[in-house]
């Protein structure tokens, strides 16, 4: 499936937050790309273009397209809830995002190399779709023979991420995806109200 592939720092400046993780680059220079990107005397975004850079922001932090990303809110708009709530639950019980929240990955975009590659198990059975969908108490793991891959073992060395609707066991290489987190315990930084005002025009 055809994904973004440029430069992450460049996302980052466009919105003012290092949306990928740690980037020392964006530390540098924390300000929009371009020319005049260091210009402060900008004018106020229009209500449209603030909703448009929330679901941008969304879709380049979890890794989707805009036609995946459209259905997974044509499904929550269906869903009993919260729609935009609901759009983040979504967006969080991916398997890439799961592994990459079980630190199995160092990042979203690692997360989903390992899935797309055949090295992550869901109860037991090998999945190879990022964009699989869990349900509460499926079980993932890292599979039997790449448990001694350096990317993973460096990975979860380096962790310290702890989700209450999450578990890890670091000797078996296998967590339980508990339950589908509240949208306190999603530490995003998304106003999901905007993305809902947007696909509702």
């Amino acid at each position: 499936m055809a994904r973004y592939t440029g430069p992450k720092t460049k996302i980052a400046r466009k919105f003012g937050e290092a949306i990928f993780g740690d980037d020392k680059s964006f530390e540098k220079r924390n300000y929009p790309p371009g020319q005049h990107g260091n210009n402060r005397r900008r004018g106020k975004k229009s209500e449209y273009a603030v909703q448009l850079m929330e679901k941008q922001k969304a879709k380049y932090t979890y890794g989707i397209l805009e036609r995946q990303f459209r259905n997974m809110f044509e499904k929550a708009t269906r869903a009993q809830g919260i729609t935009g709530e609901v759009l983040l639950q979504l967006c969080e019980s991916r398997l890439d995002n799961v592994v990459y929240r079980m630190g199995i990955a160092p990042s979203r975009r690692g997360a989903r190399q390992l899935v797309s590659h055949r090295h992550i198990t869901v109860n037991g059975e090998l999945v190879n779709i990022p964009s699989y969908q869990l349900k509460a108490g499926d079980i993932v793991g890292v599979r039997e023979k790449s448990k001694s891959l350096t990317a993973i073992q460096d990975s979860l060395a380096n962790t310290s991420n702890v989700y209450e609707w999450i578990t890890f066991n670091n000797e078996t290489k296998e967590g339980t995806y508990v339950s589908v987190p509240a949208r306190v315990q999603i530490p995003e930084n998304i106003n999901e109200q905007f993305i809902v005002e947007l696909y509702s025009k």
